[in-house]
């Protein structure tokens, strides 16, 4: 859990990306339901099923925008990524 948090401290704390074109709005919901996951988990120790969901379905869409992101955006989702698939992992442990 401590990893988890200090990943998304470091998250929290970097700049949003620039230069991201045309899929710069759905990166922001993703980044925004992503991270409403990521707070709840971080609170509650837990996800229900109807987050588990909708984190997966997120996940899924952010994978699928990986290779088109300009290489200076990428550290940054790649790292939402792994947050969100750290928090998927641990709830169903």
């Amino acid at each position: 859990m401590d990893q988890l948090s200090n990943l998304w401290e470091i998250h929290q704390n970097a700049a949003w990306p620039e230069f991201l074109g045309t899929i710069e709005g759905e990166l922001m919901m993703l980044d925004t339901v992503i991270a409403g996951c990521v707070m709840y988990f971080l609170e509650e120790e837990q996800l229900d099923a109807q987050r588990v969901g909708i984190l997966q379905d997120s996940l899924s869409d952010l994978e699928k925008l990986l290779p088109d992101l300009p290489e200076q955006a990428f550290g940054y989702f790649e790292r939402l990524q792994k947050v969100g698939v750290t928090v998927l992992e641990t709830t169903s442990e």
